[in-house]
């Protein structure tokens, strides 16, 4: 992508690609993790370790160690001058900046937009936030529950009256990192042909809204305020969960061909033809009277059957599984999503894999999650400073 690559530890589509990731918390560390599980060479800045801090504890940790796999890792202080002067010889030679701070904070370290463009002008520079750069709410703290609470996503989750309810992954935070991914990635792509980097940036805020989807446009285009609605689908029914003998399945027929299938399927053809059932918008209008009649038929026989039954007849069903029957479901086996990482600290484990797949290309980790500055010497000695230079930086006795 870049147009004059740097040599990558390993071969993957972003080969040659380097990154400066200055992200904290999770929002910034997964757009970061899209472009170090590809090939890219990720350089992790991190400030170094404050008195009393259980740096080994967090770093070992599942979700630390998911994030960052893929990454070398150096400590700087960019507070100090000589921290500071190194992330700037750091910056010639690199592609992409990614950081999610505050906008008077990196402001505040000069290490802003400004900043990193006046050195290298080709640099990508990839910005999440809270609330967005600018604007009355551009200096608040946002993290992802109270984006989930302000773009009304807390509104329309949980069963009806039951009160706001927050998703049950940070979405706000995953979803601004997969489209600051996506947005550094074109403005690589215009580099290609203008020599010059772009300031790409989202927001927690953004990010969950644009999530809504239909959800807003439902407000936005007819004014309609959507509500909880539970396990039910807002606006297609039947979709949603049904009980069997044994548990619970998702069965999903909306749509007037789909549910004269269904009908026929679990022997009750004449509801296809019941007044008020034959249109999504009755059937809509009578979800209770349906779910409930459903509800009658399948907690007769257990969720395998019905599963069976369903999927001979064309109609999306499915398990309602817990994490650990998640890994186990040979769907999931096959697609790889148990990534395997051979830890110097933690021995052999299983991290997240990446949902994409590149034909030509292994979906794999090339180095495990690193140790608080392993690389910081190595990094800076490819970026040309001196070992009095390192030691300055590093804080190393002379």
């Amino acid at each position: 992508m870049p147009d004059a690559p740097h040599d990558a530890p390993a071969a993957g589509p972003l080969a040659g690609l380097r990154v400066l990731d200055l992200t904290l918390a999770r929002a910034g560390p997964t757009c970061v993790r899209h472009l170090a599980d590809w090939g890219a060479d990720v350089v992790r800045l991190e400030p170094p370790a404050g008195p009393g801090e259980d740096v080994a504890g967090r770093r070992h940790g599942a979700d630390f160690q998911n994030l960052h796999r893929n990454k070398r890792a150096i400590q700087l202080d960019l507070k100090s001058q000589a921290g500071h002067a190194a992330f700037l010889r750091l910056l010639r030679d690199a592609d992409v900046v990614v950081e999610n701070m505050r906008p008077s904070v990196k402001r505040r370290l000069r290490v802003a937009w400004p900043d990193v463009h006046a050195v290298n002008p080709r640099i990508v520079y990839g910005s999440i936030s809270g609330f967005g750069q600018d604007g009355p709410y551009a200096d608040r703290a946002g993290v992802d529950q109270i984006a989930q609470g302000m773009s009304g996503l807390m509104s329309i989750t949980g069963l009806p009256g039951q009160g706001p309810v927050r998703a049950g992954i940070a979405v706000a935070d995953l979803t601004a990192g997969n489209l600051l991914a996506l947005g550094i990635m074109m403005a690589l792509y215009e580099r290609m042909r203008t020599g010059v980097g772009r300031w790409v940036t989202t927001s927690l805020l953004q990010a969950q809204v644009f999530m809504l989807d239909f959800q807003a446009a439902r407000w936005l285009v007819d004014q309609e305020v959507a509500r909880q609605a539970g396990n039910d689908h807002p606006t297609g029914i039947p979709t949603g969960v049904f009980p069997t003998s044994d548990g619970h399945i998702n069965i999903a027929a909306s749509s007037s061909r789909l549910f004269t299938r269904f009908c026929a399927a679990i022997g009750r053809p004449d509801w296809a033809e019941r007044p008020g059932w034959t249109t999504q918008a009755g059937r809509s209008a009578d979800r209770v009277a349906i779910n409930a009649a459903i509800a009658e038929v399948t907690r007769s026989q257990p969720a395998a059957h019905w599963i069976e039954l369903f999927e001979e007849a064309g109609i999306p069903c499915g398990p309602i599984y817990a994490i650990d029957q998640v890994f186990a479901d040979p769907q999931v086996q096959h697609l790889g999503l148990a990534m395997p990482m051979q830890s110097p600290a933690l021995g052999r484990v299983d991290v997240v894999s990446s949902a994409l797949d590149f034909s030509g290309h292994v979906r794999a980790v090339r180095r495990p999650t690193p140790e608080a500055g392993e690389h910081t010497r190595e990094v800076l000695r490819e970026a040309g400073l001196s070992e009095a230079e390192i030691d300055a930086v590093t804080g190393a006795a002379p």
